[in-house]
């Protein structure tokens, strides 16, 4: 998969260009799916390469998507990334739509990338998008309980992100020293503290919970879906509190499924193989076996449309 790929520079428009890779099979069904990482993850991570190699192997044309500052991408656009950036993700979208523009696109996106691509499909109709459906895995629900679950967890989850972020801030400062010092910053070592500074700093909103509540998809945000959309996520999920599940919009185009284990992004049964949820979303595209994977299917809680 990853030697049959190509970089694409999308003009996601206003200036800003986001990376993708298309990987195209020898015999393509042409039915074309957009892969989207999560925070400080990146179109190389393993969970987004795992479902790429089996979507491939199936013939499905494949697009990995970079959001701004992810990857090796720190140097396409001067300003930072943060998660109310919707409108270039919507673009870069549209300019994927316009390698098929006889084809439906279908979304698939892993934690923030989920909730990055709900809120994409919301507004399709809206933006001229052809969509066939989305996917979004332990979708970020509401930024403030996220932000709580990651400080107030296991401590580990917590020094991961800071880590990974000061690491990305470090090469974003790297390639633009005149406009970024982000010594500040990373003195803080505490992400609430960090994510203020950054919106204080860097954002037009003028608190943090302006900024979180900005990308939330709870309440009314997700209630003019049109776009067939399935959430699939997980009670025992550490960074994604299960009370967001009840504060979700439940228009008819969306469905939930909602299992007991499965953690975050993870749904493994075992240590090796196709995950259940690899499975399920060949299942959804239509490209898998229905009983193997609905297969663990003890351990859904609830499903329903």
């Amino acid at each position: 998969m990853m030697a049959a790929q190509r970089e694409l520079l999308l003009d996601c428009g206003d200036g800003v260009t986001l990376q993708c890779f298309h990987s195209s099979p020898a015999h393509s069904n042409g039915r074309p799916v957009v892969l989207l990482h999560g925070w400080e993850g990146s179109a190389e991570s393993l969970y987004v390469l795992s479902l790429a190699q089996l979507l491939f192997a199936h013939r499905f044309e494949v697009l990995r998507l970079n959001l701004r500052d992810h990857g090796e991408t720190h140097h396409l656009n001067r300003d930072l990334f943060h998660s109310c950036r919707l409108a270039e993700v919507t673009g870069a979208v549209h300019a994927l739509q316009q390698h098929f523009p006889d084809r439906p696109l279908q979304l698939v996106g892993f934690s923030l990338g989920g909730n990055f691509m709900l809120r994409v499909a919301a507004q399709a109709r809206t933006v001229g998008l052809n969509l066939a459906g989305v996917i979004a895995v332990s979708p970020v629900l509401d930024p403030v309980g996220t932000l709580v679950a990651l400080q107030g967890g296991l401590p580990g989850y917590e020094r991961y992100f800071v880590r990974k972020w000061l690491r990305s801030l470090r090469k974003k400062q790297a390639t633009w020293p005149a406009a970024y010092d982000f010594r500040t910053l990373a003195r803080m070592r505490d992400l609430k503290l960090m994510t203020a500074e950054l919106v204080r700093s860097h954002t037009e909103f003028p608190t943090l919970d302006d900024y979180l509540n900005g990308y939330a998809i709870t309440g009314s945000r997700l209630a003019g879906l049109t776009v067939p959309a399935s959430i699939v996520t997980s009670l025992d999920d550490p960074i994604i509190p299960a009370e967001g599940i009840e504060n979700l919009a439940r228009p008819a185009a969306l469905t939930l499924t909602v299992t007991r284990y499965g953690g975050h992004c993870g749904f493994f049964e075992r240590l090796s193989g196709e995950t259940w949820l690899e499975r399920r979303i060949l299942r959804q595209l239509g490209a898998g076996d229905e009983q193997a994977a609905l297969s663990a299917g003890s351990d859904v809680i609830r499903e329903s449309p």
